[in-house]
């Protein structure tokens, strides 16, 4: 099909996760990291609306966020027009968004389809982020360091 995968995040350590809670109870962003992610929702609420968990399918490396790009002969690979960019936390970034254009859809369930054929799942409010459905490791978070 002339596409290849952007992979965005993966393997995640439960001390990344634990960042992102503290980080959502500090009120410190300058105002361009909320218009750019969440220009609609108070970061309070990124919990209770589904886009952060205490506990991620990322720190048991079952989980991973990306996209497809387009494989042009000789040229860097670009992003497909997903409608948001990752990460964004609205509406706007469910799958299934119904203002999308039709290539914006088309691209996100191409996607969602490429990867359920592949053994995993969607998460309906990011667009961008898989599980696989037979984890190995379902019930466990690890911690272990990465180093580059």
């Amino acid at each position: 099909m002339g596409l290849s995968l952007m992979v965005f995040d993966a393997f995640r350590p439960q001390k990344a996760v634990d960042f992102f809670v503290t980080w959502s109870q500090a009120n410190n962003d300058p105002e361009w990291i909320k218009e750019t992610f969440f220009p609609r929702l108070e970061k309070t609420k990124l919990f209770t609306q589904g886009y952060i968990s205490k506990r991620s399918g990322h720190t048991r490396g079952s989980t991973v966020d990306l996209t497809l790009c387009s494989r042009a002969s000789g040229a860097m690979p670009m992003p497909l027009d997903m409608g948001t960019r990752f990460d964004f936390f609205g509406e706007e970034a469910s799958t299934l968004y119904p203002e999308l254009t039709a290539q914006q859809r088309a691209n996100r369930l191409l996607l969602k389809h490429l990867m359920e054929s592949q053994g995993f799942k969607a998460y309906a409010v990011e667009w961008w982020h898989f599980t696989l459905i037979d984890e190995p490791f379902p019930d466990r978070y690890f911690d272990f360091p990465l180093s580059p």
